[in-house]
């Protein structure tokens, strides 16, 4: 190969990229459980945090474009998770709210992290080295998101 640059190896991205479809696949099994996918339960850690947000703000949080995010929440309606509805003070917004069934999961999902450790724990991957990457990888979010800007 002419180009060392080029080599898969050599690439930033793929670990990172190959690291994320590995854990969606450890969360998986959990999330079939409760019936949702991964980008729904990320939308719902958003709205278990603070219920009643507009789907900007989620999409904003979850770094996806409104475009991509609207759909997710239309499947979740449907599913009886949450509740769309125009805001009342200007009717270009669009609120999501949590249903009573998609706040109970809440307690269901809860367990979910602490399994996800678990599952680290027998490997050479400490709890404080994943804490670390974790950091890491907020900085590097931050310092790609800032160039969006």
């Amino acid at each position: 190969m002419s180009h060392e640059q080029l080599k898969l190896s050599n690439q930033l991205c793929f670990p990172v990229y190959a690291a994320s479809r590995l854990i969606i696949r450890e969360y998986q099994p959990m999330l079939d459980k409760l019936n949702i996918t991964y980008p729904q339960y990320l939308a719902l850690l958003v709205l278990w945090e603070e219920d009643g947000q507009t789907v900007n703000q989620i999409a904003h949080k979850l770094i996806l474009n409104t475009n991509t995010i609207t759909p997710l929440l239309k499947r979740m309606e449907t599913q009886g998770l949450i509740i769309r509805y125009r805001s009342s003070e200007d009717s270009r917004k669009v609120m999501i709210t949590l249903t009573p069934k998609g706040r109970e999961m809440e307690k269901e999902a809860a367990c979910i992290p602490e399994q996800l450790i678990k599952g680290f724990q027998n490997s050479t991957m400490s709890v404080e080295k994943l804490l670390n990457l974790k950091k890491q990888l907020h900085q590097l979010i931050d310092l790609l998101t800032r160039q969006d800007r």
